[in-house]
């Protein structure tokens, strides 16, 4: 039975990353998701499904458009590879029961948010505004982990310091320090994981970005995508299960 369901999550996972990879080109460009079906970014020739299967289409043309030749970057295969094994990690680590389901809506939102964040410094209101209701539903749920009080009331908190921060830095910098999208999105992280989860995954966002900033940007007056932290932070925390690493932090 097992091995059914990570076969099954395998070609679920494949498909859904090439749906991610949609919105990775066209919510920046505030397209459609939906119209014009799949076509080159570089000709416009419409793609045919015998040549649109995930992972398998990319190898067989060598990361190339079969038209015009372009090069289709690599974070399309990319993507189609680590989502089937993210499904595949979250039903290892919680089954099939309503953990896994919680945990798969929030990376399969994490994913487009890490490369859209990379790749435009931006975050799509479309995917972080709604994590914050459905992080709520999924509290109200019975055997969920946090409960809806927990997730409302963390909710609450984190969207009300996180835009204190954001004014108070803007009136002592004259500039944004935090954006909008950044708030949003920590938002409905706290919705998802209530109060007690939150801070580490705060704190090592942060230190993660810090490290990165201090290796890679080093200038101060650069901005950098501070979403992709938060979003691997959170596909992280949830493939090794909040619930256990909270039991062993008391320990370390």
């Amino acid at each position: 039975m097992k091995t059914i369901v990570i076969i099954i999550l395998a070609i679920l996972g494949a498909a859904l990353g090439s749906f991610i990879n949609v919105l990775i080109y066209r919510l920046p460009l505030k397209k459609s998701i939906v119209y014009p079906p799949s076509h080159c970014g570089n000709c416009n020739k419409k793609i045919p499904f015998y040549l649109n299967i995930p992972i398998i289409s990319y190898i067989i043309l060598g990361g190339k458009c079969k038209y015009c030749s372009a090069k289709i970057h690599w974070h399309h295969l990319l993507i189609e590879i680590i989502t089937p094994l993210i499904l595949i990690g979250l039903f290892l680590q919680y089954g099939l029961g309503i953990l896994f389901f919680k945990y798969a809506v929030l990376c399969l939102f994490m994913i487009p948010i890490f490369f859209i964040d990379a790749f435009h410094q931006i975050i799509p209101h479309v995917l972080s505004i709604p994590l914050i209701p459905l992080g709520l539903i999924f509290a109200y749920i019975p055997r969920s982990d946090v409960s809806l009080i927990s997730s409302l009331i963390a909710a609450v908190i984190i969207f009300a310091f996180l835009l204190l921060l954001a004014y108070a830095y803007r009136f002592a910098r004259k500039q944004d320090g935090l954006g909008g999208g950044d708030i949003w999105l920590f938002t409905g992280i706290a919705a998802f994981f209530g109060l007690i989860s939150l801070p580490f995954i705060v704190l090592i966002s942060a230190l993660l970005g810090i490290l990165y900033f201090i290796i890679f940007v080093r200038n101060k007056d650069q901005g950098f995508a501070f979403g992709t932290f938060i979003a691997f932070t959170v596909v992280l925390w949830s493939l090794l299960g909040a619930e256990r690493i909270l039991d062993v932090i008391p320990y370390i």
